[in-house]
């Protein structure tokens, strides 16, 4: 009987692996890029604006400069008390400072709201009439002191220099508000100096003017600094939004592919188990039937298809084999059973298994092998199946008359190469990527006779991948085909240092003398060498 008929062997396949429901991430990171497109328009129709975001900065600046700010006033109240009377110098220090002390209210109000809840026109707006009451209070203790002397008009200057610059930088987020807390005092300060009549005061009104304008072009390009960081960062968080979602799609995408994928392997597994309980059956009765046990046929030409019957359940066999070896390969299940191997014996042995076959198409196998190679440590199955893939097909492939060159040594890096080269029909370039994928075949392959299900290459190279090793195909149309599988250093049985041997447990009274017994054993163990590979 064959040996087909033994018991189908159980693969055991990972589990379907379930399909992640990325369906809230993805709506989540969809709302994080709405929200990041809708901060690129502002309310007020302008690109990029960003009103909610500077009102916030405005507000975050005005309550941590407020102590400068009171620091300023009081300095100010202080210094004008010598030009007024102090009661009057001391009236405007308390109502400067409350009308501070409203807008840090103010500004303390707008952080503690909720942004959804936040009317961004109507907190604009009384910013702007805070900072224009602010300007209108510095207006009337600063034009003062004008028109006395030139002492008194240059020190007037220098107080509105620093007030329109602090509040420049101070409501430079919110320009119209910066406005309007400076020009009050600007204009009304120039007028008062003009009205005096001296060319001396000519010029302090022009200076000031042009101090104004200097300060508003500077909170201007503060604004727009501040904007265009804004911009950047809001474009980033819609950057990243989006690359979550796509992050999303893809991981959705993948597990369907993986489910998808482990779905097929079980399918493969399971058909080919269910073909092969009926093909053994086959198999047997049909090998019984050529062999004739129970008595010769009454009809000769039985006895053919009795064989044609066998062989092409031979035939079937091993196409389901190699179908249950790529769905165990492709679910990570194939272990490979690594042990001492010699490479030319493996190689030498597949071709004297395919002689036979070679020898009735005409092609001549010839052999071009190092001697005294050590031996690899690899599966033994493995690469005769390797071997037995790559030779097959060149021998199917290679026409009456035709050569084969099996060919074994080291490489460059001091590992090990095998090589099988043709002189068959080839394969074109773009055709090679077909040829290794799963059930691909070339166009010589669909239009040859003699056809496979196109997984001898793809297990091969599943095979050399598994070990570590490269996978190389050349070939040219009309020209001949080569594969080259070659095994990295860390394989070579010469490269691998000896497994450390354990001793046993010492005994405390014979510890004297098992550290001899050690001593000896060590002067009388073996090393490895790169002829022995052991």
């Amino acid at each position: 009987m064959s040996k087909a008929a033994d018991k189908p062997e159980v693969v055991q396949l990972p589990a379907e692996p379930p399909i992640a429901a990325p369906v809230s991430n993805r709506r989540a990171a969809a709302q994080r890029v709405r929200e990041a497109r809708d901060r690129l328009t502002s309310t007020s129709g302008s690109r990029a604006s960003f009103d909610r975001e500077l009102l916030r900065q405005y507000a975050q600046t005005r309550i941590s400069a407020s102590f400068g700010v009171m620091l300023l006033v009081v300095a100010t109240g202080l210094l004008f008390g010598f030009w007024m009377q102090p009661a009057s110098a001391a009236g405007w220090t308390c109502g400067m400072l409350s009308v501070h002390a409203v807008i840090i209210r103010y500004c303390a109000r707008f952080l503690a709201e909720s942004p959804s809840l936040t009317p961004t026109l109507k907190w604009r707006t009384r910013f702007i009439l805070l900072d224009l009451l602010y300007g209108l209070c510095w207006t009337t203790i600063l034009i003062y002191p004008a028109g006395l002397d030139i002492a008194a008009n240059t020190m007037m200057m220098f107080l509105m220099l620093l007030v329109i610059a602090v509040s420049s930088m101070v409501a430079a987020n919110l320009p119209n508000a910066s406005l309007a807390a400076t020009a009050p005092v600007t204009i009304a300060i120039a007028l008062n100096l003009v009205l005096s009549g001296t060319f001396d005061n000519y010029v302090l009104a022009m200076l000031a003017l042009a101090a104004e304008g200097y300060f508003a072009l500077l909170a201007r390009r503060l604004h727009s600094t501040t904007l265009a960081t804004l911009e950047a960062r809001a474009e980033k968080d819609a950057l990243i939004g989006e690359l979550e979602q796509a992050k999303s799609i893809s991981d959705e995408a993948r597990h369907r592919a993986e489910a998808a994928n482990v779905a097929k392997s079980r399918f493969l597994a399971q058909m080919s188990h269910e073909l092969r309980t009926p093909l053994n059956a086959i198999l047997g009765f049909s090998e019984v039937m050529k062999s004739e046990i129970f008595g010769a046929h009454a009809v000769p030409v039985y006895k053919e298809y009795s064989a044609d019957i066998h062989n092409s359940g031979v035939h079937l066999l091993n196409l389901i084999n190699e179908i249950l070896d790529l769905s165990r390969i492709e679910a990570g299940r194939y272990d490979l059973n690594e042990e001492s191997v010699s490479l030319v014996h493996v190689v030498a042995d597949c071709h004297h298994l395919l002689k036979l076959r070679a020898s009735s198409r005409g092609i001549t196998i010839h052999e071009v092998f190092e001697q005294g190679m050590p031996r690899l440590w690899a599966d033994e199955r493995a690469i005769r199946q390797i071997v037995l893939n790559l030779l097959s097909n060149s021998i199917k492939f290679t026409p009456q008359g035709g050569e084969i060159w099996l060919k074994a040594g080291w490489t460059a890096s001091g590992g090990q190469y095998l090589s099988v080269k043709d002189t068959g029909s080839g394969i074109s370039e773009d055709e090679i990527p077909v040829v290794l994928a799963s059930f691909g075949q070339g166009s010589n392959a669909i239009k040859s006779a003699e056809q496979g299900a196109g997984l001898g290459l793809p297990i091969a190279k599943s095979l050399i991948d598994m070990h570590g090793g490269t996978f190389t195909l050349r070939s040219k149309l009309r020209m001949g085909t080569e594969v080259i599988v070659t095994f990295p250093p860390e394989r070579v049985m010469s490269a691998l240092a000896p497994m450390p041997e354990e001793a046993p447990p010492l005994q405390p009274e014979n510890t004297m003398t098992a550290m001899s017994d050690d001593k000896r054993r060590a002067r009388h163990k073996p090393i490895m060498g790169a002829g022995t590979g052991l």
